[in-house]
């Protein structure tokens, strides 16, 4: 068992071997960067898949070792687990002569790989446990947030149907500007002109404002406290 802190150097190499792998997904959509070069970017991809086939591998062999796991098969059902079969998945697609358009909707599974980058950051870690100490907190605010959203839409529909309709016309419609407002985004390409409307759209970008306030501290407490455990810890 390990003693040292930080990653052993496997796991390093691994985390090199993910990021590198990343920038390959993002520089094959960009057409200037492969044209001529498609035979290299394959083997590429080859050797990417027949690393982290290996590393699947061994870790499922060695599952059992840990107390935490029945055994192999117990850990093959694990997020972590599952997650590195997708990344294996987004790797092995392209060479099983699948349609176009079902390709390139399953070379989205590519952006997995980002998420492999959570079993070797502490950060990512004490982001996901904040997120589930506060799960009630934060679906209470979510709660709000449709609620206000809801309150928004209608208060625009009856305030602006008549003089814009097709912005307007519908509180389904008035959802995208509700939304845009509340999240303080605020495109602009739909903006309310009667004094109704105005009003009604002053209190909704306040509302904004504390919207997206409560669940920033929310994560922000967790995440503190996240930081002080892992202190103790030590």
């Amino acid at each position: 068992m390990r003693t040292e802190k930080g990653l052993s150097r496997t796991n390093t190499w691994i985390v090199v071997l993910i990021c590198l792998s990343i920038g390959l997904g993002i520089a094959e959509t960009e057409a200037l960067l492969t044209e001529g070069v498609e035979h290299y970017y394959g083997i590429a991809n080859l050797v990417f898949l027949a690393i982290f086939m290996t590393e699947y591998a061994a870790r499922l062999y060695a599952a059992p070792e840990n107390p935490k796991y029945k055994s192999s098969l117990s850990y093959a059902l694990t997020l972590s687990s599952t997650l590195d079969l997708l990344v294996i998945l987004s790797f092995a697609l392209p060479y099983f002569g699948l349609e176009t358009a079902l390709l390139r909707v399953f070379r989205a599974a590519r952006l997995v790989r980002l998420a492999r980058l959570g079993r070797y950051s502490l950060a990512l870690q004490m982001i996901y446990e904040a997120i589930t100490d506060r799960r009630y907190e934060l679906g209470v605010s979510a709660a709000i947030a449709l609620g206000l959203m809801l309150l928004a839409s209608s208060a625009l529909y009856y305030a602006e149907r008549t003089a814009q309709p097709d912005v307007f016309g519908s509180i389904p419609r008035a959802m995208w500007w509700s939304i845009a407002t509340l999240t303080t985004v605020g495109y602009g390409d739909t903006v309310p002109i009667t004094v109704l409307g105005r009003i009604a759209a002053g209190l909704t970008a306040v509302a904004g404002i504390g919207l997206i306030a409560l669940p920033t501290g929310i994560l922000a407490s967790a995440f503190t406290d996240g930081l002080s455990r892992a202190r103790n810890r030590k």
